[in-house]
C-alpha cells in the first residue's frame, strides 16, 4: 500500500504522461480547528478526478467545480483561503473557526515531471527528499534530506520534506497485536506482525498487514530502518530478548516493549548480561505506553499509540 503522498504523486504522473491537464493543491497554512495539517496534498484534472484530500470533501469539490467553471486552467498558481467567513464555513462544512490556505500549482510535464517522479522514487525508497518550489520561476529543485524539515512558506519559495511511512514491527500475533494493527493502519503507519511460531501466524484474525513467521532477530535487522519503531508484545523472553537486542543495537527510532514493572526491571537485567549497554538499556520504553490505567488490549493499544504519537510530535518527526 503506498502512503497518501506517494498515491498523489503517483496520479500525477499518470496524468502527466497521459498529456492530462492536471493541478497540485497544498496546505501551506491552517487556523484555528483543521482536520487536515499542513503540506497535505490533493491532485486533481480537468476530467474531475482527483487524488489525496486537503478537507473532508467540500474544499475538493470548490476547487474541482473551478475548474470546471474556467477559473484554474493551465499555468495557473495561486494561494486559495477558505473559511474566512462564517457562510464560507457552512457552504464548504470547514469545523468552526478554521481558515486554511492552499496554493494551487498548474502542472507542466516538461516542467514538472521529472521532480515528481524522483520524489515518487525516493518514497518508495525510504528516504527524504525536499521540494524546494520557486513561485517566480515555478521551477522545482530537489535536495537530499537526513530527516525531515520544517514546512515553509515564504512569499517567493515553498520548502516541503516527503519521506517514507514509519513502518511499526509489532513482535507477537497475539491480540493486543490487532488493536495496535487497527490503530496503527488508521494513523498511516506500514504494520508488520513478526512471530516464530507457526500456529500464532496462522490464526492471525487482525487487519490486513504484512505477517512475517520467523525468528524477529533475523527479520529486524533486515528490514528496520530510522523511520521504524519496534514493540515486543508476547511475553515470552526468548523471543522478546533477541527481538530488543536487534532493535536497540540497529537504527530504530523507537523500541517499546510491554510489561509491568516488575517484569521490566527483569527485562533490563537479562538485556544487561547479553551485553546491552546502559546507554541503549535507557532507550527502550518500557513499560510501554502512557500510564493511562489501561487493563483491556484496546485500551493498552491507545496508550501505546499515544505515547509514540506524542514523541513524535514533540520531536517534529
Amino acid at each position: 500500500m503506498n502512503s497518501p503522498d506517494q498515491q498523489v504523486l503517483l496520479k500525477l504522473i499518470e496524468w502527466l504522461s497521459n498529456r492530462e491537464n492536471c493541478w497540485l493543491a497544498t496546505i501551506v497554512e491552517t487556523i484555528g480547528s483543521y482536520p487536515r495539517p499542513i503540506g497535505s496534498l490533493m491532485a486533481f484534472n480537468d476530467a474531475g478526478s482527483q487524488a489525496g484530500s486537503i478537507s473532508g470533501g467540500c474544499v475538493e469539490e470548490d476547487l474541482i467545480s473551478r475548474v470546471a467553471a474556467g477559473e484554474i486552467q493551465k499555468n495557473y498558481l495561486a494561494v486559495h483561503e477558505f473559511g474566512i467567513t462564517a457562510d464560507q464555513n457552512e457552504k464548504l462544512g470547514l469545523p468552526c473557526g478554521g481558515t486554511i490556505k492552499v496554493l494551487v500549482q498548474s502542472l507542466d510535464s516538461a516542467r514538472d515531471e521529472t521532480w515528481i517522479k524522483e520524489t515518487a522514487q525516493a518514497l518508495s525508497d525510504r528516504i527524504c527528499i525536499t521540494r524546494e518550489l520557486d513561485l517566480q520561476s515555478r521551477l522545482t529543485r530537489l535536495t537530499s534530506s537526513a530527516n525531515y524539515q520544517p514546512f515553509k512558506m515564504k512569499h517567493d519559495k515553498l520548502i516541503q520534506t516527503f519521506g517514507p511511512r514509519m513502518r511499526m514491527f509489532l513482535v507477537g500475533a497475539g491480540q493486543l497485536s490487532q488493536c495496535l494493527a487497527d490503530i496503527a493502519l488508521a494513523l498511516d503507519y506500514e504494520v508488520f506482525v513478526v512471530d516464530p511460531r507457526v500456529e500464532a501466524i496462522k490464526d492471525w484474525s487482525g487487519p490486513f498487514v504484512t505477517l512475517l513467521q520467523g525468528m524477529p532477530d533475523d527479520i529486524l535487522q533486515e528490514k528496520v530502518d530510522s523511520k521504524s519503531i519496534v514493540i515486543t508484545l508476547t511475553h515470552d523472553p526468548r523471543i522478546d530478548d533477541m527481538a530488543l537486542c536487534e532493535a536497540l543495537e540497529g537504527p530504530a527510532w523507537y523500541v517499546g516493549a510491554l510489561g509491568s514493572q516488575r517484569t521490566t526491571k527483569e527485562r533490563l537485567k537479562r538485556l544487561k548480561s547479553l551485553g546491552i549497554s546502559k546507554q541503549l538499556r535507557d532507550q527502550l520504553h518500557a513499560p510501554v505506553g502512557l500510564d493511562i490505567g489501561s487493563k483491556m488490549p484496546m485500551e493498552i493499544a491507545v496508550a501505546i499509540i499515544g505515547e509514540i504519537t506524542q514523541l513524535r510530535r514533540s520531536s517534529d518527526f
